[in-house]
């Protein structure tokens, strides 16, 4: 558009200053004669192309005569040391060695249930009551019974210790006494049974059985779930290769896609034994959960910092090449002139461990180094290149 203008314009004042005989664009427009306009346009028009061809060839003959616009277009960046994390991705499912169903230890009617779905629950928290079919009462008279033989126990101990009776009477009533104590003791053990307690703290994440259900020992009588979800964990199978690297204490960040969300967390320990079938081994990482939105089951993806090398250098990987001998290299920029033009050279580099888009390079490129991003894969060695960075 601009040369368009450019040479209209030109037209137009070439036209305004030829000889007195030529009539002007403002004179035939304000004459209103049309054919004389549509002519006018017609012959400025053809003056417009022929001044289009004679640019298209001067553009020609710079193209040819400088040097300088043959140069390759390249970006460069300088190469710095900076920390290189490397992660080994895994994924895995969200575990709890706290998930159980918990079943009635004695027969019975279930009469009354103290808790609701949802609710947090302590260890030892009382769930449930179960008709013991008068279990209790059966102690209450045992009791009653041990108290009498205690107190027969101690006063035919004391007449003993006075040399007033005979030893079978004391060991008859001692015997009285402690199987008597004996068989309270066990029958407490049974009433005991009556009532469903917490086996530790958590959230009651099902009632299965309702209040009135007649419930037994055994498959298909469990009354409850109960959950914690503050002692979760993930395992993971990570291939043996990295044995020396995934150890207890290295840190791992954990994303459930689910939520959109990550934590921050460590190693607990590893398995002591290779899996002959797929050649890894097991890692166990918790999963704190504050906020209560991590679930059993729940998967997750799990990337573990298995390397850092404090003074690494990285580089993009679409920059690298590779020759015929199977070495990879990239192009530096070697003699720039006022950091518009240089020398391209070849550098063979061996690279270490890549993590997304870039790899670190273990040697061929020192700190400081100018390095071809862009146009890196359109130049050859000792060819002269225009760097053009933003």
């Amino acid at each position: 558009m601009k040369n368009i203008f450019y040479l209209l314009t030109i037209t137009i004042m070439l036209s305004s200053c030829g000889g007195g005989s030529e009539v002007s664009t403002e004179s035939l427009i304000a004459e209103k004669d049309v054919n004389a306009i549509r002519a006018k346009r017609n012959e400025i028009v053809g003056q417009q192309k022929a001044l289009e061809k004679e640019i298209r060839q001067l553009d020609s003959a710079i193209a040819t005569l400088d040097d300088k616009a043959k140069l390759p277009l390249v970006t460069t960046f300088l190469a710095k040391s900076q920390e290189f994390n490397h992660y080994l991705e895994l994924q895995g499912d969200v575990m709890t060695k706290q998930n159980v169903l918990i079943y009635p230890e004695l027969p019975g009617t279930l009469y009354r249930v103290y808790v609701k779905k949802g609710q947090k629950v302590s260890k030892g928290q009382l769930l449930a009551a179960i008709d013991d079919g008068g279990l209790s009462s059966q102690l209450a008279q045992m009791k009653t019974q041990t108290a009498l033989a205690k107190t027969t126990f101690e006063r035919q101990k004391r007449l003993w210790e006075q040399n007033i009776g005979s030893e079978i009477q004391y060991l008859q009533a001692k015997t009285t006494y402690e199987a008597q104590e004996s068989a309270v003791k066990q029958m407490q053990s049974q009433v005991a049974k009556s009532t469903i307690r917490a086996p530790f703290s958590g959230i009651i994440d099902d009632v299965i059985k309702d209040q009135g259900t007649v419930v037994s020992p055994g498959p298909g009588s469990e009354v409850f779930r109960i959950v914690n979800l503050s002692n979760m964990y993930i395992e993971v199978e990570v291939p043996e290769s990295h044995l020396p690297n995934v150890t207890p204490g290295k840190n791992v960040n954990v994303y459930f896609p689910v939520l959109g969300d990550s934590v921050n967390t460590t190693i607990r320990q590893t398995g002591n034994f290779i899996n002959p079938s797929n050649r890894s081994f097991t890692a166990e990482i918790p999963v704190p959960n504050k906020s209560g939105k991590v679930k059993p089951n729940l998967t997750a993806k799990v990337m573990i910092n298995d390397y850092t090398n404090e003074e690494a250098i990285l580089i993009p990987q679409s920059i690298v090449s590779e020759n015929a001998k199977g070495e990879q290299y990239v192009y530096l920029v070697d003699n720039a002139d006022d950091e518009t033009e240089a020398i391209a050279k070849k550098a063979i580099i061996i690279t270490g461990k890549t993590q997304g888009d870039f790899v670190e390079v273990l040697s061929g490129i020192s700190n400081g180094d100018g390095v071809i991003d862009e146009g890196a894969r359109s130049v050859k060695e000792g060819q002269k290149v225009k760097i053009k960075n933003s």
